[in-house]
């Protein structure tokens, strides 16, 4: 697995560089210190598997860095990896495409836990983002954004999928399925039109009838939905990879 490391603090960078290298003997790392230097090392390689994509960048926003290489790059996955844990930018990033969001305060285990589970086609976002019964923080006041997150997660738990046994139990259509693994890629409907050969009014009708299937009214539901199907059921496991 090669992967594209970004991050602008040297000591950080070449830390994270080294854990993520240890975790599997295939897996190499290349290390990028800006945007520029990131944008220039994917002009000239096009064979990264994953992208780990830092939200403080010196040149740049990571947010909009996000968004870029999900518009050039729609087909590599890219997680964002974060000193901050605020629910507002774990819901912001899913929102521009981020496969994961992993707070840099985790452990090596969760690490390697959400690059295995974005590689096989899911989608990991903190625990404390999925309705955690045990929060890694001591708990505070509700801010309105984890008021907001709050309801996503009450929504996204009083889901369909909690009560079967992988997908199948939703009663997706093949054709629906496919919607659903673009629509977690953040593909807007234009696209996966394109890429399905349908109108967009098909693809809207779809997706009404997917996050219909998931109990949820939005994509940032479905995506936390399936990402807590896929980690509470390992054997659930949905692949976005068509």
């Amino acid at each position: 697995m090669k992967v594209l490391l970004i991050d602008d603090h040297p000591l950080i960078l070449s830390a994270l560089q080294t854990v993520i290298e240890g975790l599997g003997e295939d897996v190499r790392v290349i290390g990028a210190d800006s945007a520029a230097a990131a944008r220039e090392t994917l002009r000239q390689h096009e064979d990264f598997d994953l992208v780990l994509l830092d939200l403080q960048l010196g040149d740049a926003s990571g947010f909009d860095v996000l968004e870029e290489f999900r518009a050039a790059y729609p087909a590599l996955p890219v997680v964002v990896i974060s000193a901050s844990d605020r629910t507002s930018d774990v819901i912001r990033a899913i929102d521009q495409g981020a496969m994961g969001f992993v707070p840099k305060r985790s452990s090596t285990e969760v690490l390697a836990q959400a690059l295995k589970l974005v590689m096989s086609g899911g989608i990991y976002v903190p625990p404390m983002a999925l309705g955690s019964s045990e929060p890694e923080q001591a708990p505070s006041a509700a801010t309105p954004q984890q008021s907001k997150l709050q309801q996503i997660q009450e929504q996204a738990l009083a889901s369909n999928f909690q009560t079967t046994t992988g997908l199948e139990g939703l009663s997706l259509t093949p054709r629906q399925t496919d919607v659903l693994a673009l629509l977690l890629q953040g593909k807007p409907n234009k696209i996966i039109a394109r890429e399905l050969g349908v109108s967009v009014e098909t693809i809207k009708d779809h997706v009404a009838a997917v996050l219909k299937a998931l109990g949820v009214s939005s994509r940032t539901q479905a995506v936390l939905a399936v990402g807590q199907m896929v980690q509470r059921q390992p054997n659930a496991a949905f692949s976005t990879f068509r």
